[in-house]
């Protein structure tokens, strides 16, 4: 559909030449239905790679669930990721719905709160978590710089320790209520009344000594009509008013200030990697949708439009710089590096928040129109702090 196999490894090894680290989404939680062309009754039987009868079906996602306890499984998985590994030469793994390979509930209408009850008990898939355990000490055994993240949103204790502490070894874990948080923010809250206290608790709620990946979109928030964070806070407008050429309206300027703020806090609060999604670095307008009974088949919106941060007088342009400094500030500090902070100013008052991390002071004010001076905030270290609202500056200045 997109290629030929060799088609993929030369996209590998072009990455590898720019220095990009390519990382696969491998789905070993479940597997297709399909019976023609996938696993589904391979042998005439339900059971040759799955569980038998309920059990070895996903009762939301209509898919078939692995036997782990089975040897020719366990055996099967993990040559697969050989497989990618070797004949790819893949840098990793993105492992797909961990939650639901983890529980025997899968994850369905359970809260997860952190209470150790809900991570400790007969509802554990032993054998699941027992296979991820081996397919991260062979992955990281057989090749020291692979990287494996897990797709979790249980918070499983352990789940990014090493094995030796009795941890399942992964390397990350996403914080995927980091962007489900945001999108609530926007959907349901006026700025003016966001709950600052609220949003840091979601942005450092994860266990420490545990390293996550934070994000302040996910793709499925842009799929089937849903709208982008930047297409939330700006909406029609983008259509018209996202040219330079144009004057600034309050809308546009309240977006684009928003869309910085909510990008910056995540990046330097929110965990130990930063996660982009298709085009969202730059404010995408619109969503994903791709072709289906719902929009008559249609292709339209099964695209992403890239090539608005090549039209020099679009806003996009602007929203994509802010990023790129933002990255590039953090290769200068290395604060995903320096481990979790902790929040020293939380005034919901003034929509003040302030935190340090590796050794840069962090001040948001998210105040809808008051600016402040002499403000007094804590601070670790003495002297005197360059300040500025511009990321591409103070990388200059520092």
């Amino acid at each position: 559909r997109f290629g030929t196999p060799d088609d993929l490894k030369h996209l590998v090894d072009t990455a590898h030449f720019m220095g990009i680290t390519v990382l696969l989404d491998v789905v070993h939680s479940h597997a297709s239905s399909n019976t023609e062309d996938g696993l589904n009754y391979f042998d005439g039987t339900d059971s040759c790679f799955f569980h038998r009868g309920s059990r070895g079906n996903h009762s939301l996602w209509g898919s078939r669930l692995f036997n782990y306890s089975s040897w020719e499984v366990v055996r099967f998985l993990l040559s697969n990721l050989r497989w990618w590994m070797e004949e790819y030469h893949f840098d990793g793994f993105r492992f797909d719905a961990v939650t639901s390979m983890l529980y025997h509930h899968h994850g369905i209408g359970t809260s997860f709160s952190g209470n150790y009850s809900e991570y400790f008990g007969m509802h554990v898939d032993e054998d699941a978590l027992v296979y991820l355990m081996l397919a991260n000490h062979i992955l990281h055994k057989l090749y020291p710089q692979c990287i494996t993240v897990a797709e979790d949103v249980s918070g499983m204790p352990g789940l990014c320790r090493s094995i030796e502490e009795g941890g399942l070894g992964f390397d990350y874990r996403l914080t995927m209520a980091v962007p489900d948080k945001w999108i609530q923010v926007l959907k349901e809250v006026r700025d003016e009344d966001w709950d600052l206290e609220n949003i840091v608790h979601t942005l450092t709620n994860r266990r420490r000594g545990e390293a996550s990946i934070t994000y302040a979109e996910s793709h499925d928030q842009a799929l089937v009509g849903d709208k982008s964070l930047a297409f939330w806070l700006m909406d029609k407008e983008m259509y018209t008013n996202m040219s330079a050429l144009n004057a600034m309206t309050p809308v546009i300027d309240r977006g684009i200030q928003l869309h910085k703020l909510i990008r910056l806090l995540t990046h330097s609060l929110g965990g130990e990697g930063y996660l982009n999604f298709m085009g969202n670095e730059f404010g995408h307008p619109e969503w994903l949708d791709f072709p289906r009974k719902g929009n008559d088949e249609s292709y339209y919106y099964a695209r992403r439009q890239f090539n608005l941060v090549d039209i020099e007088h679009l806003r996009y342009r602007q929203l994509y710089t802010f990023d790129r400094d933002m990255n590039l500030t953090e290769d200068k500090y290395g604060w995903l590096a320096a481990g979790q902070t902790a929040v020293t100013t939380l005034n919901q008052a003034d929509k003040v928040i302030v935190f340090e991390r590796a050794n840069l002071l962090f001040i948001f004010n998210f105040h809808p129109c008051n600016s402040y001076s002499d403000y007094r905030v804590a601070a670790e270290h003495a002297g005197k702090y360059p300040f500025t609202r511009d990321l591409q500056k103070t990388r200059k200045s520092q």
